[in-house]
């Protein structure tokens, strides 16, 4: 096992650097036998887990109740949305046989779920009283990719969570959507660390079905952009087709105004590893981490041993009475061997215990990534202990900050748009003429010429172009300012 990378993570050797990390941390397994689908290995699930507890307990803090649907979806079903369907329908993978037989009729193996979802609430909701509906289905979907698939970023099968919302008004469902944002910054940025813009797509890259897509988008180490989270404003477009209505107070029958919301976890991860990850190894937020804390003996000879060993199993126990999750690592490796293999999985604190420890009643603790060792009396590990895994967590924070507002860029033609691009990546802001459907032929020529992707305007700032700024492409008035990076 390769235990010590020493491999520079930037635009030029991050894929490198993900492929070897993620086989080495043992993070997944690619042979399973059907290509875009992976075994994810316990210390990402571990960790994966943490992700959705702490995702499922904000929903529920925000009113969103738990259910949980099937994974198959009959044909017509799927095509009580017209749009809907036409954008799905290319990554569908069927079920057409059962026990030998052919089916009446074919089965969907669910690519999102607004199809299955909603020909329940159409039995579910009846009157005002009714409504709001929020339910989230924590779940895995499947859509046949025909891009490259890369383990965790894009792949055949994928786990996330869907929270799917019907409202009385359109304020209210427009009211869910910036709710969506609120709990996106919360847990994407304020918890697991991941910077992001919320944009909203243009109209010819929005959800298919939706009125309106916003989306939160970071960027990975070599400059390409990563969609995470979005929110769908679908308005009544499946309300209607489904016949989700409500009784208002006069005795009229109207339809519902809807919202859905879709965190992928397993790609979630892919960015909490890329971004917070270094030459080493991974770096694992504390909240996030599989084992907090690893317990290294150092041990020079039989002598020294067992008092060594007792001391270490000492400091464990009191770690573990206090909630954290601790190995204590007795293997005959080296402890340099140890110090690399522990480092390269992305323990956040690591404590080593010599004779000197034993001698003093102290530990020695070095915090993952900041690379400062203390020495601490044993009596204040309660303390010192929460207050490093803080100082690691903003640490991470503002270092993911840092490297992502510096690739923010602005181009005011398409071959500086393409400089940029090729050079640095990012996210480059240009005046264009329309985010609505007319705007897609000059975004067609955008990824002509540059490779890049029309991201959409953003939705965090009222950005509008002066009096006379042109369109990058068609030299017409510029509307709107958009950003363009290369993606995944």
């Amino acid at each position: 096992m390769v235990v010590y990378l020493k491999i520079k993570k930037d635009k030029h050797n991050f894929s490198e650097w993900y492929n070897i990390i993620i086989k080495e941390a043992e993070l997944c397994d690619l042979r399973y036998g059907i290509k875009g689908f992976v075994v994810f290995r316990p210390w990402s699930v571990s960790s994966m887990k943490k992700m959705y507890a702490i995702y499922e307990k904000t929903l529920e803090e925000y009113n969103h109740q738990p259910a949980l649907f099937p994974a198959l979806i009959p044909e017509h079903f799927f095509k009580k949305e017209a749009e809907h369907i036409k954008g799905f329908t290319p990554e569908v993978l069927w079920v057409t046989e059962a026990g030998g037989n052919k089916l009446e009729e074919r089965y969907a193996m669910r690519p999102t779920s607004e199809t299955a979802m909603y020909s329940m609430y159409s039995l579910w909701i009846q009157s005002k009283n009714d409504l709001p509906l929020k339910i989230y289905h924590s779940c895995q979907v499947w859509r046949y990719e025909t891009k490259a698939t890369k383990p965790f970023i894009r792949s055949r099968e994928f786990y996330w969570i869907e929270t799917h919302n019907a409202f009385a008004t359109k304020e209210e469902a427009l009211n869910q959507v910036k709710e969506d944002m609120q709990i996106t910054k919360e847990i994407m940025h304020d918890t697991f660390g991941i910077p992001f813009i919320f944009f909203r797509r243009p109209q010819w890259d929005k959800f298919a079905g939706a009125v309106d897509t916003y989306a939160a988008d970071t960027l990975l180490p070599d400059g390409k952009a990563l969609q995470l989270p979005s929110t769908h404003m679908l308005g009544q477009n499946f309300a209607k087709p489904f016949d989700v209505k409500y009784m208002d107070d006069d005795g009229n029958e109207k339809y519902v105004w809807q919202t859905c919301y879709g965190p992928a976890i397993s790609r979630i991860y892919a960015a909490v590893i890329s971004i917070h990850g270094d030459e080493s190894g991974l770096i694992i937020p504390p909240k996030l981490a599989p084992v907090d804390i690893v317990i290294i003996p150092i041990i020079k000879s039989d002598k020294t041993n067992e008092k060594i060993l007792n001391y270490a199993n000492e400091i464990k126990q009191i770690l573990n009475d206090l909630g954290y999750k601790v190995i204590l690592d007795k293997s005959d490796k080296t402890p340099g061997w140890k110090f690399n293999q522990w480092e390269m999985k992305g323990v956040p604190l690591r404590i080593s215990i010599g004779l000197r420890e034993v001698e003093q009643n102290n530990v020695e603790i070095k915090i993952r990534g900041i690379n400062t060792k203390e020495i601490i009396p044993k009596n204040e590990l309660k303390e010192k202990i929460s207050e490093y895994q803080e100082t690691l967590s903003k640490w991470l924070v503002e270092r993911a900050d840092k490297f992502f507002n510096g690739l923010i860029y602005e181009a005011t033609s398409i071959e500086q748009l393409n400089n940029i691009l090729e050079e640095k990546g990012g996210f480059v802001r240009v005046p264009f003429c329309t985010d609505q459907m007319e705007g897609k032929e000059c975004a067609d020529i955008i990824k002509e010429k540059t490779h890049g992707n029309i991201r959409g305007t953003r939705f965090d700032k009222n950005e509008k172009p002066k009096q006379g700024e042109k369109c990058i492409v068609c030299g017409k008035q510029a509307n709107v300012y958009v950003y363009v990076a290369r993606q995944y």
